[in-house]
Parts: C-alpha cells; structure tokens; sequence
C-alpha cells in the first residue's frame, strides 16, 4: 500500500549504518513512525526532506504493518533553525513537546499548524524567541486539553484580576487578595502577562504571536507558561534544560 502525505519530523534516530527512524506529524495520519532507508548514503534522494525539522511531501509505503519511505521532497527546510543553535535548541523542544502530546494514528490539524508555524516564527526571526516559547506551550496546552480559565478572577469574578495570581495546579487565576487555601503552586503575573495569556488561548491561529509584550511583563509571561506546561504535563524535558543553558 503506497500514502502520499506531508508531514513534520519531529525525531529522527540513526538505525543501522545508513538508515533513519522518524517520528513525523502527518496531515493525513497524525503521528507516524516511519524508515527512511539510505537516507544517510551519500547521495540519497531522501535525505534533505527526511532530516530532523523538514516538513516535507512523502510518499510511504506499508508492509506487514510498518511504513517506508519511498519517496520524499522538501516544502520547508526551517534554514534560520540551523545556523542558530539557540534558535535549534528551542525548535528541538518544541518538536520534544508536539511528539510527547500527539497520539499515533490520530491527525491533528490544529496541532500541526502550530508547530509549523512555530517553527516558521522561530526561524524567520518574526519576534523574540521566548515571546514564541510561551505562547506554543500555551496554545499546545489548549489543543491537548487542558485550557486554562482566563476569563477572570475565580474568587470575585473581576475581569482583569488585581495583582494576578495564575495556580498552575489549577488552571485559573485570581485577585492577590483573593487567593485561597489550596490554590497549590501559583506564579504572580503583571495584567498584561495575563491579557496575553488569554489571548494566546483564542487568538487566531495565523495572529498567535502578535500580542504586543516586552520587559517585566514578558518576564512573567514566559515563566507562567513553562510553570503551566511542565505542571500540567508532568515531566521534564531534555531540550528545554538544553536551551535554557546556551540561550544567552
């Protein structure tokens, strides 16, 4: 059986002497395991649009369950991701991140945009690198299920809470004064951290990033994002230890 998809590699493994396993985010199937062999050969066909964070047009071919590579051209090659470690390292995470919360099988078109255009923001130099950080872990975070509520103070109901406490535990946020017992892990925003975290919840996906934010408040926004993700997924994760050593 032979399937024409595009997909993202998000992993990519050595196996053998000349031959790659890939986890790639595909349009059609959602997240497929796949061998690309002789992509390492010199002079193979494959091996630009099957190399870690292409996304590319493949054509797979499945036998006894498993799928092949068999053909494969390049649609977006990331080039700014590769002569920028910081910048790769970030991406890295990313592709970390989309791998760890994507299921086999299962296509997620939402998801897929957002790590495509993530990694296009990141590449392209289009806004800072943590600004991109916290609004993908944020917007990841809603498309996997866990949307935070944003939509006020969860004691008093004010709109824009004062002194914004966001509970990572919990997802909601509150006034200062208004915190509770039991509200678990919080981390203190400025009201525009927390105005752009509620945007990156709903925003159009094509205008993610362009919530205008600098200084103390993307301060806050960056570290209430990771606190969140890495609360709410419970784990670590290798690329973002990596990216926080080398990022300045």
């Amino acid at each position: 059986m032979f399937r024409t998809t595009k997909g993202l590699v998000v992993r990519e493994v050595r196996y053998k002497e000349a031959d790659r396993i890939l986890t790639v985010l595909t349009e059609s199937d959602g997240k497929m395991t796949v061998k690309a062999r002789g992509a390492l050969r010199k002079g193979s066909k494959t091996a630009a649009a099957t190399q870690f964070l292409c996304w590319s047009e493949l054509t797979l071919f499945q036998n006894k369950g498993k799928w092949t590579v068999n053909e494969a051209s390049t649609i977006e090659e990331f080039t700014g991701l590769r002569a920028d470690i910081s910048a790769l390292a970030l991406a890295s995470y990313f592709a970390e991140a989309l791998e760890a919360l994507t299921e086999e099988d299962v296509p997620d078109p939402a998801v897929l945009q957002l790590g495509l255009n993530s990694l296009y923001a990141l590449s392209n130099r289009l806004y800072q690198p943590a600004r991109i950080k916290a609004a993908f872990e944020t917007r990841l975070m809603v498309l996997s299920g866990y949307e935070p509520d944003l939509s006020g103070c969860a004691v008093c109901g004010a709109e824009i809470p004062a002194e914004p406490l966001f509970s990572v535990e919990n997802g909601v946020v509150c006034c200062a004064g208004c915190r509770k017992a039991g509200a678990g892990e919080t981390v203190r925003l400025t009201p525009a951290a927390f105005l752009a975290l509620r945007y990156y919840c709903r925003a159009d996906a094509k205008r993610l990033f362009s919530f205008p934010i600098a200084g103390e408040d993307a301060d806050k926004l960056s570290a209430a994002a990771e606190c969140y993700f890495l609360r709410q997924t419970e784990r670590r994760f290798g690329t973002l230890d990596y990216w926080k050593k080398i990022k300045d």
